[in-house]
C-alpha cells in the first residue's frame, strides 16, 4: 500500500520538511558522484553499523547514529522515504513549529537506530535511511490526526481512502510481524531494518506532546 495524499490541510509553509528532503537529495546526489568505491567507504564510516558502537571511543563516534538517516541506498529508497515524509511531515511541523519539529525528528531518528542497535548489537552491515525519522513521524501523525483520511494506492490498480489509524496501524503490525520474524529467521522478510522503524514509530508516539506547539483539533 503506498499513501499518495492525506486529509488534513497544513496551516503554514513547512520549511523544516522542505529543507530535509532539500538536504536527502543533495547528499544523496553526492553519493551518486563519489562512485562505487568511495561511497561504499562513506557508508561504513557515515552509516549505522552497531558492531562499530561496541568497541571503546568517544562521543563523537556514534555519530552515525544521525549521519545515517541522510544516506539512502537507492533512488527507490530515497522517494519513498521523503514522499512519506512529505505527506506527513508538514502536518506534524505546522504544529510544533519549525525548530522543534526538526529537533523531533532528529530524535526519532536517534531512537530508530539505538531500537536497531539493540536488536543487532553485533551487526557489521551498515544501516542507511531516513526511514526511522520518518517513521517517527508516521508516529506522532498516528495519534495527532489518526482520523484523517489517506488516500491509498494498492497495487496493481486499486484506490482506498482509508482512515489514518487503519493505513498506520496496519503498516506499524506489518513493521512488527516483519521485525518479529527476522529475529527468528535472519532475512526472513528481506534486508530492512524493521526494527529501526518500530523504535522511530514508537518515539514518535511517546515523544510527540513534549513538542507541540498547539494541539490539533483532531484529538479529542
Amino acid at each position: 500500500m503506498f499513501p499518495l495524499r492525506d486529509s488534513t490541510p497544513s496551516e503554514s509553509f513547512p520549511m523544516v520538511t522542505v529543507l530535509l528532503i532539500l538536504i536527502n537529495l543533495a547528499v544523496f546526489i553526492l553519493e551518486i558522484m563519489a562512485g562505487p568505491e568511495l561511497l561504499n567507504q562513506l557508508v561504513y564510516v557515515f552509516g549505522l553499523v552497531p558492531a562499530y558502537l561496541n568497541e571503546p571511543g568517544t562521543l563523537i563516534s556514534y555519530y552515525p547514529l544521525l549521519t545515517s538517516i541522510f544516506l539512502h541506498g537507492g533512488w527507490m529508497h530515497l522517494i519513498g522515504n521523503m514522499w512519506i515524509l512529505w505527506l506527513f511531515g508538514d502536518n506534524i511541523e505546522d504544529h510544533m513549529g519549525s525548530g522543534r519539529f526538526l529537533l523531533f525528528y532528529l530524535v526519532c531518528g536517534l531512537a530508530a537506530g539505538m531500537a536497531h542497535y539493540y536488536i543487532n548489537p553485533q551487526s557489521s552491515i551498515p544501516v542507511v535511511g531516513a526511514s526511522g525519522a520518518v517513521a517517527g513521524v508516521m508516529g506522532a501523525y498516528f495519534l495527532m490526526f489518526r482520523h484523517a483520511r489517506i488516500l491509498t494506492f494498492v497495487p496493481p490498480f486499486f484506490l482506498f481512502t482509508l482512515p489514518a489509524w487503519v493505513y498506520l496501524g496496519f503498516w506499524v503490525l506489518s513493521q512488527l510481524y516483519c521485525g518479529t520474524a527476522d529475529v527468528i529467521a535472519a532475512n526472513s522478510c528481506g534486508s530492512i531494518a524493521f526494527w529501526a522503524h518500530i523504535g522511530g514509530f514508537g518515539a514518535g508516539m511517546l515523544l510527540h506532546r513534549i513538542f507541540l506547539i498547539k494541539e490539533p483539533h483532531s484529538l479529542p
